[in-house]
């Protein structure tokens, strides 16, 4: 009788996970509808909730305007010429225009924040996007004035330093 009981419960399992994509599809299509047709904003996210990596110290540099921390991932060294960090800047805080003589990554992880090249428009960037900066290509980046922003820094240090430049103005911030 356990046997027979326990094949039943195996056959109902299968079945259940034979059905599982279709009900996670409709569960899915469900929720995803709004009936009124407007759009509905997303909840605020909490991002020291969100936070994958330590915030990391305070930067006290003249090179940033704000308050802006970071967390040293990965530091360059004699095998991996790339340093990695996460930073986390508070709303409005930015860098100063800088370059890097191989390129930088900015993989955003979350918050709203700002990118711009020289000569170019300001970028918008939200969890998820990601910018690859060219080598000696003077750019910025940091926060929206409302929102903290998350990234993780990619830049390789095999032909120097990053060579920073003048401050970023109120005036070219707000553009």
């Amino acid at each position: 009788m356990k046997k027979r009981k326990l094949g039943n419960q195996a056959s109902k399992q299968m079945m259940n996970i034979k059905y599982l994509p279709l009900l996670s599809f409709m569960g899915i299509l469900t929720l995803s509808c709004n009936q009124s047709g407007e759009s509905v904003p997303a909840a605020p996210v909490d991002l020291t909730q969100a936070q994958i990596f330590s915030k990391g110290v305070r930067i006290d540099s003249d090179h940033f305007h704000g308050n802006a921390w970071l967390d040293i991932l990965v530091m360059a060294d004699s095998v991996n010429k790339n340093a990695v960090g996460s930073v986390t800047f508070e709303p409005g805080a930015r860098t100063s225009w800088h370059s890097h003589p191989n390129g930088q990554i900015i993989l955003s992880l979350g918050g709203e924040g700002y990118y711009q090249e020289k000569g170019s428009p300001k970028k918008i960037l939200r969890k998820g996007d990601v910018v690859k900066c060219p080598a000696n290509v003077p750019h910025w980046h940091g926060a929206s004035p409302e929102t903290e922003f998350v990234q993780i820094a990619i830049t390789s240090r095999v032909d120097g330093p990053t060579e920073w430049l003048e401050p970023v103005t109120d005036e070219q911030y707000t553009e």
